[in-house]
């Protein structure tokens, strides 16, 4: 999404998008409020505590077991996306960087929200600034949205993410209940957690967590300069094995961490990585989440 080629880039993306994630939930979201909606979906075994009134008699007589039929929930969806561009994005050695990742994780967002009278907006945060853009409806805000975060201009380098401040937008004014979204490397301290908490006890919460392969793991290849680009402090190191293995350790560790705070908060866990099909990605857990929407995972 650079070199001039925002236009090409921006097409090409949307394509991608609705070539391979079309269909995969419409009208599988969850509603505003509690409750079925009014239109059948999928039908599956009856649990115990099931509403018999939900009870599929032909279903039930073609297979002798006793079935109960979904609904898919038909009210309108708001959903808003707190996406952090802060300079630690600006990063990444493989098929793009983390800051591209982020804005295709909207895109595909976008995508499968969409329709149904359903709106987006988002909240975007840099660390030198946070804009916000309103939830509104219909294809040509939801280009609007992508557009103007693909636009966002960087953050200088040495300044410091500001990802409370971002969820802080998300959880006031309060909203009626929808789906919020935090897009992020989540890198650093989880000083997010207690926000992100509080916004998971009013909404659906996805977060979105993008990662590069050379944050995972240090390559030996001699003597490096690592620089911290939120702060700008810079380290010459000797990548010796010991090293590497110390670096690993400690990727892995932060990562454990970070899931598990997601996990206490309450929030569905999406990871994409630079390096691999971050639509492929996007499908399986879109499928794992639609089949447990629709009861299948139970």
């Amino acid at each position: 999404m650079r070199d001039g080629r925002l236009e090409a880039a921006l097409r090409n993306l949307e394509l991608s998008v609705r070539r391979r994630l079309d269909g995969l939930l419409q009208g599988n979201h969850l509603g505003l409020v509690p409750g079925p909606g009014s239109e059948p979906g999928e039908a599956r075994i009856y649990q115990p505590g099931d509403d018999v009134r939900r009870m599929d008699w032909a279903v039930t007589a073609r297979t002798t077991a006793p079935h109960v039929r979904e609904t898919i929930a038909d009210r309108e969806l708001e959903t808003w996306v707190a996406i952090d561009l802060s300079p630690s994005l600006e990063f990444g050695t493989a098929a793009c960087q983390k800051r591209d990742l982020a804005v295709a994780a909207l895109a595909a967002l976008a995508h499968l929200t969409r329709g149904g009278g359903n709106r987006i907006g988002a909240v975007v945060a840099t660390g030198e600034r946070t804009v916000r853009i309103p939830a509104r409806g219909g294809l040509a805000h939801a280009r609007g949205v992508i557009r103007r975060v693909a636009e966002t201009p960087s953050a200088p380098d040495g300044t410091r993410g500001d990802l409370v401040a971002a969820i802080e937008q998300l959880r006031r004014p309060p909203r009626r209940r929808g789906l919020a979204v935090v897009i992020s490397d989540f890198l650093g301290e989880p000083t997010w957690e207690r926000p992100l908490r509080a916004l998971s006890a009013r909404h659906e919460l996805l977060a979105v967590e993008v990662i590069d392969p050379r944050e995972l793991e240090l390559p030996d290849v001699g003597t490096v300069v690592l620089a911290d680009p939120e702060t700008g402090e810079q380290r010459e190191v000797v990548t010796s094995p010991l090293l590497c293995r110390e670096f690993g350790a400690a990727a892995a560790a932060h990562r454990d961490r970070v899931a598990r705070a997601l996990r206490r908060c309450g929030a569905a866990q999406l990871t994409l990585r630079t390096d691999s099909d971050w639509i492929a990605d996007i499908v399986r857990f879109a499928l794992a989440r639609k089949r447990a929407w629709s009861g299948g995972g139970r």
